[in-house]
Parts: structure tokens; sequence; C-alpha cells
């Protein structure tokens, strides 16, 4: 496997969390609201066609329309929409993108599929589909719909017998 874009989905300097909003416990309001909460230090763009604000934060109606090309896109929209939002995404020059949209294999046709065929031409790494996010303390970021942050520290494997 290539590490190609890797560093954009590890260590981005900007995120877009894209279908964020204000709608309680909806999947692109709890992954915004994650975001913020652990204090990740980059750029961080809500899109959201409906509402020029979101979370108290400047929203952005679309790709297009984001001051600049975000590292890495937590993708929160319905699974129809994603190819197209890959495809926007990569010819808008980002790299990585976390797809935490569901619905990709419960249909005749596949999401899944177009979706990789989108990215494909660009580069751009997918973490996901049906995917809970991504969690990386140090730097601070939630990108997730984990109800708990991560806490910062080594990776280690435990022997559950010698606790």
């Amino acid at each position: 496997m290539s590490t190609l874009n890797l560093e954009r989905l590890f260590a981005p300097r900007s995120v877009a969390v894209i279908g964020a909003t204000d709608r309680s416990r909806a999947v692109g309001e709890v992954v915004l609201r994650n975001v913020l909460a652990a204090g990740y230090e980059g750029s961080v763009f809500p899109v959201n066609p409906k509402h020029g604000r979101v979370q108290g934060r400047q929203a952005w109606p679309d790709v297009a329309s984001l001051p600049v090309a975000p590292d890495l896109a937590i993708i929160c929209t319905p699974a129809a929409t994603v190819a197209g939002l890959i495809d926007a995404l990569g010819r808008r020059g980002t790299k990585a993108a976390i797809v935490i949209s569901a619905g990709f294999g419960e249909t005749g046709t596949s999401p899944r599929q177009a979706l990789l065929d989108a990215a494909r031409p660009h580069g751009l790494r997918i973490l996901g589909p049906n995917s809970v996010g991504l969690l990386s303390p140090r730097i601070r970021m939630n990108a997730s719909i984990a109800h708990i942050a991560a806490e910062a520290g080594s990776l280690a494997f435990v022997d559950p017998q010698r606790w």
C-alpha cells in the first residue's frame, strides 16, 4: 500500500466538515462539535448549503466556495452525494477524506465503487465509508462521532491477564 497523501489524513493543516449543522445529534453536528472541542489548531471550514453560520462559525455553501482547498474533508452527508463531493474535493486539491456517511452496501448499485472511482484520478485518500472517524490526540483532533475524546499517549498492546 502506498503512503501517498497519508500525512494529509493524519496531520492536516485544514479540515472541512461537509454536512456540518446545528441540528442536535445529527452526524454533522457531532463531528463539527468534536473537532472544535478537541482544540484542533488548524483551519476548520463548516460546509452547509442552507446556512451561512454553523455552530457560531462562518459556513460555506459548497466545496468550490471554500477559501482554500482543505487538506482533509470529513463527509457527513447521504451516501448518494459522496462520489460527487469526492470529485469536487479532488478537483479543488484536497488529498484526504473521512467518509462517515453510511448506506454504501444497502443498494443494488455500488455508491462505494463510484466513490473510489471519483477519488482515484486525484490521488485522494479515503478513510471509510461507514467510518466512526479519526482521533489524533497528538494534534488535538477529534474528527469522529465518538462521544469521548482519546487520551494523549503512546499506543501499546497490553496483556489483559496482567492487569
